[in-house]
């Protein structure tokens, strides 16, 4: 997996290139812990994510939950795939997705 930051002001855009489980969810949340102080919108662009796991969707919840107090989080660009899998694990019901 890769990660492109880009940062403007108080806003935060993370491209996720590749899968996103197991084996690559550490990374994510720990620049996710790195980067967030003060960021009022996290925008997760998952143009080119081509698979997520369940440590993927822990990984989401606890930023969707840490933004809730701090701001707001859109995913962006959701592949049928993967929003396939954000529908049956019901994370479609709380995430902010945006086309």
């Amino acid at each position: 997996m890769e990660l492109k930051k880009n940062q403007s002001g108080d806003s935060l855009t993370i491209d996720i290139i590749g899968r996103l489980d197991a084996a690559t969810a550490p990374q994510l949340e720990k620049e996710l812990n790195a980067s967030l102080g003060g960021i009022k919108t996290l925008t997760l662009n998952f143009n080119q994510l081509e698979y997520i796991a369940s440590a993927g969707l822990r990984v989401l919840l606890v930023a969707q939950k840490r933004m809730n107090k701090q701001g707001n989080m859109i995913i962006k660009n959701v592949s049928n795939e993967v929003k396939e899998v954000l529908d049956m694990t019901g994370f479609i019901n709380f995430l902010r997705i945006e086309e």
